[in-house]
């Protein structure tokens, strides 16, 4: 069961690494970030009062609009509170005292993440050129 939540857990991952460098409009709605995200809508909105850096527009009937910054930014906050698994708190604490620490610790993982894809990717290649060869050799 664990070796199921881990596999979710690298596939969301990679997903969210694909989807994070195909952003291309300029605003999203939040039905649209919570799809890229793969975030609940209630989530973003309850991290919207929660974290001061995530501040999407609003149009005249109140509907968000989240920039691929804004995007970028709550990918930060999940990584920090669904990933590393700090509270709330610890992650506000996080983003406000030491922001540069974690924007770098956050590209390193999603080049790391990249890499990580292209090697499945060569790893199904190779599988399905050679199908017969033994993968524990």
């Amino acid at each position: 069961m664990q070796g199921r939540n881990q596999l979710a857990k690298l596939i969301n991952s990679i997903n969210l690494c694909k989807t994070m460098r195909e952003l291309d409009k300029k605003f999203y709605k939040i039905g649209d970030v919570s799809e890229i995200l793969g975030i609940p809508e209630s989530t973003l909105r309850y991290w919207e009062t929660q974290f001061t850096i995530i501040k999407p527009k609003r149009n005249k009937k109140n509907i968000r609009y989240y920039t691929p910054n804004d995007i970028e930014i709550i990918s930060k906050v999940y990584y920090l509170v669904k990933e590393k698994g700090l509270k709330l708190d610890a992650a506000q604490a996080q983003i406000r005292h030491n922001r540069e620490g974690v924007d770098k610790r956050f590209d390193a993982i999603e080049q790391l993440k990249n890499i990580r894809e292209q090697l499945v990717g060569f790893q199904n290649t190779l599988d399905e050129v050679f199908p017969d060869i033994d993968p524990s050799r």
